[in-house]
């Protein structure tokens, strides 16, 4: 069993509330838009990081992480991507990374609003974490922790902070 904390759009924020809140995970996903170098390393130093760049991440940031990532966590496919839409509105190279890895999890960021949405065309669990930031349209802060065991999602918990 991992336990999972799952982050996108921190825009240059990992916080005591935020790090309270992933206090116990095993690792973190983040699903892009981390905001600088620093934030990723300082995240990385916290808990075992997987991410992905974002729209806001350049330079340094897309040599450090892939546009996508794709793995397997228990016994789940995991893809990942910052900008890939949702259940029948995703982008079409999300639709190619889907349709190609048969993911059980499929996960984007960029909108800042936390979705959790089963696909069944797919037979996937989309995810969205929100954006866990202080910068952005969203008035709050969110990020998700979870268990995979086997190829079982359970205990998912939404963190909500008002910025």
């Amino acid at each position: 069993m991992k336990r999972i904390g799952l982050i996108s759009d921190t825009h240059g924020t990992f916080d005591a509330p935020l790090r309270e809140f992933l206090r116990d995970v095993d690792e973190i996903w983040h699903a892009g838009d981390f905001g600088s170098a620093e934030v990723a390393d300082e995240i990385a130093s916290f808990k075992p990081l997987r991410g992905v760049w974002g729209n806001i991440d350049g330079g340094i940031m897309r040599r450090m992480f892939n546009e996508s990532l794709s793995f397997r966590c228990e016994d789940v496919t995991v893809l990942m991507t910052h900008i890939g839409g949702y259940p029948r509105h995703y982008t079409p190279k999300a639709v190619r990374g889907i349709q190609s890895l048969r993911p059980g999890i499929f996960i984007s960021g960029h909108s800042h609003i936390l979705k959790i949405i089963y696909d069944d065309v797919y037979d996937l669990l989309h995810i969205n974490p929100g954006a866990a930031g202080c910068y952005g349209p969203h008035r709050t802060r969110t990020a998700l922790r979870f268990e995979i065991d086997g190829s079982d999602i359970r205990n998912m918990e939404i963190w909500e902070y008002d910025r």
